[in-house]
């Protein structure tokens, strides 16, 4: 009988390295969308119930989200450097527990300082050590030749993993509404399942992300200690800067999708779980999109799918300006589901541009904390000034101004793509 073959323990290896490659993937997905669950999904999904159960109006929770964003913004400074010395791993893991503890926190529904105070702790929790390291594994994970599929897929995945988590929170609103219409139990109870999810994330990370990153890492720290620092070098790059412009225009379509939940039930007459169940599923274009923006960038260049996608904003958010209450409902919400598109296309290969701008990759920590710092500034303003806006003009006329600035900012994204495409085929 003839002896039966060893297995081929390259293949094995190279099987299981591919595995655990994929895996790592998968942990950034589920963690890089879980750890904005509490602060972000509740106030966009559950925006009307929200309000109602803390008793607040849009512009109140606009300030309570700029305090969110000046210290989210002070943490993404010094955040890039920490990715730059440690390992993903324990970063990201600890982050996601730190983040999850508030939302126990908040189903104690606190008062309006409290909840002042938890958005500023969650700023901290969910950027620090948590961002830039996302990031730069993300960029790490793509190679030189894949980082719009590696982008399109993080984001897009994170899309996918936000529109799941969504449904079931909806399901679990629902089922407490039966019967009993009692907002506040079934808001605790959506809070209790994102917090529970959170730690569940964080339990992902520790144990799918490589280890083999933690000797690196600390190596690479050795060695930058040694040359320290690189921000000069940074903050010299000018490409670093327009990305910054872009990111921040782009970030503040993302922002804008926040109030469609109340659009819906005060301009399109829709009832509270209604405008839940729009926003949630028009947020399944997420992953279509942003992984089908990865794919196109790959194939041409992201500079330039980053200016079709905010020339196709501007248009929509233009006609969304100009025809609401004129057009038949069925056609205002085909064109919400269009901002959606290009809004999540948007943020799925923004930070592609690192790569299309050959940024030493030991710095890219540092380039995603200035980046972040200047780029995701709308965190600070965006709610604030828009709940103004809107509470200024409820209805239809407010969501007129609201859409005219989303127009015009989209507009402004595409001059500031164009000119750093520009810069770059000058250097190229």
């Amino acid at each position: 009988m003839p002896a039966t073959p060893a297995p081929d323990a390259h293949n094995v290896s190279g099987g299981l390295s591919a595995g655990r490659h994929y895996l790592g993937l998968l942990a950034l997905i589920i963690a890089g969308e879980v750890i904005f669950s509490l602060p972000f999904h509740i106030p966009r999904f559950f925006r009307p119930t929200m309000l109602e159960v803390f008793d607040l109006s849009n512009t109140q929770l606009g300030d309570i989200f700029a305090l969110y964003g000046v210290v989210a913004m002070l943490a993404y400074f010094p955040g890039g450097t920490l990715a730059d010395r440690f390992p993903a791993r324990k970063l990201m893991a600890f982050s996601l527990l730190a983040t999850a503890l508030g939302g126990f926190y908040l189903y104690t529904l606190p008062g309006r300082t409290g909840l002042y105070i938890l958005f500023a702790y969650w700023g901290l929790t969910s950027i620090l050590l948590f961002w830039a390291a996302m990031i730069k594994a993300t960029r790490e994970w793509g190679g030189s030749h894949e980082q719009g599929l590696a982008f399109g897929v993080l984001d897009g995945g994170r899309g996918l993993v936000a529109s799941l988590l969504a449904s079931l929170a909806v399901l679990i609103l629902a089922q407490r509404l039966v019967g009993t219409a009692d907002n506040q139990a079934g808001l605790q109870s959506v809070i209790l399942f994102y917090s529970v999810a959170t730690v569940l994330a964080a339990v992902i990370v520790w144990f799918a992300l490589p280890k083999a990153q933690d000797k690196a890492a600390a190596t690479h720290s050795n060695e930058q200690t040694a040359e320290r620092p690189h921000w000069r070098q940074v903050l010299r790059e000018r490409s670093v800067w327009l990305q910054a412009g872009v990111v921040v225009c782009a970030y503040c379509g993302y922002k804008s999708l926040d109030n469609y939940g109340v659009y819906a039930v005060e301009v399109l007459n829709m009832n509270q779980l209604q405008a839940a169940e729009l926003t949630t599923y028009a947020s399944y274009s997420r992953p279509v999109a942003a992984i089908a923006a990865g794919l196109w960038a790959d194939r041409w260049r992201s500079s330039g799918v980053i200016t079709v996608l905010f020339a196709l904003g501007a248009i929509a958010f233009f006609l969304m300006r100009g025809f609401a209450g004129v057009l038949p409902g069925s056609l205002i919400i085909t064109n919400v589901v269009i901002t959606f598109v290009a809004v999540y296309a948007l943020r799925g290969i923004y930070f592609s541009l690192i790569e299309e701008a050959k940024l030493d990759a030991r710095i890219t920590g540092s380039a995603v904390g200035l980046i972040s710092l200047l780029g995701f500034t709308p965190d600070i303003f965006f709610a604030a000034l828009t709940g103004r806006l809107l509470d200024a003009n409820p209805g239809a006329v407010g969501f007129g101004h609201y859409f005219l600035v989303m127009a015009l900012i989209s507009a402004l994204g595409m001059v500031c793509t164009v000119v750093l495409a520009r810069r770059l085929g000058r250097r190229t």
